[in-house]
């Protein structure tokens, strides 16, 4: 074999090792860290809209089964678990059918007693400060031809977001109450009349299905926009959400 051949193989070899090592990194990352996911509606507009795509922490509430590709069935419960607190958007598996991925923001912990009543949240029987700071105009496929009315919320423990009122009389504006079970938490969209949440089929979300805590988005196109379609990028990025906070 000639020295020409001998580099050229061990070069082809140093550069799959280069690859390989790069593959366990990324994978590490996504099963310990952070892991990307991209907003498939507008249940939580105008916190996160579609066409976001953000990183989710991994270990901000500690590790279960569904934490892992294919989500094995290794161990029961959360090991290292840190709890959600409240106000935090997270993604967690769907109680119903944990194949699907959900993001909502956490409401109420356990031993909550949640209700909805004419649009105004209520946590305890005590009702959340609720004050209107704005309008919103949707876009994309949610465009309605007129403004939203955006609330700002503040929880008991200080956590303050603005939540869309797209009708005065909705379904999810007067519910029963809900109390919270031991170990399970109560989720809400911030588009309070256009979300399928915890008022509805999701039900109460066992602490073993959290994935993890959003944290910044990363990447953001309109949502009637591919992101493979780079030629286009100039009119159709939305740069002003790029490093925005997921949480507010």
């Amino acid at each position: 074999m000639s020295e020409n051949t001998k580099s050229s193989s061990g070069g082809l070899w140093e550069n799959i090792k280069v690859l390989i090592q790069a593959l366990l990194l990324a994978l590490v990352i996504r099963t310990f860290l952070f892991q990307p996911f991209s907003i498939p509606s507008g249940s939580m507009m105008s916190t996160l809209l579609v066409g976001d795509y953000l990183f989710v922490s991994k270990f901000s509430y500690g590790y279960s089964k569904y934490s892992f590709p294919f989500s094995p069935n290794l161990f029961s419960g959360r090991i290292w678990s840190s709890d959600p607190e409240r106000g935090d958007v997270a993604v967690f598996r769907l109680p119903s059918d944990p194949s699907v991925d959900y993001i909502k923001r956490v409401i109420g912990l356990p031993g909550d007693r949640i209700q909805m009543r004419d649009g105004v949240l209520y946590i305890n029987g005590e009702a959340v400060p609720r004050e209107q700071v704005g309008t919103y105009e949707p876009e994309g496929r949610y465009e309605r031809g007129e403004p939203v009315p955006v609330y700002q919320e503040t929880l008991p423990n200080g956590v303050t977001y603005n939540t869309l009122d797209l009708s005065p009389n909705s379904p999810g504006d007067n519910t029963r109450e809900f109390v919270v079970p031991d170990g399970h938490y109560f989720m809400m969209g911030d588009n309070r009349d256009n979300s399928s949440d915890s008022r509805f089929t999701v039900g109460y979300v066992p602490l073993e299905n959290f994935v993890g805590r959003a944290t910044y988005i990363f990447f953001s196109i309109a949502d009637d926009a591919s992101p493979l379609e780079i030629w286009k990028w100039p009119t159709d990025l939305r740069l002003d959400r790029f490093f925005k906070s997921a949480q507010k």
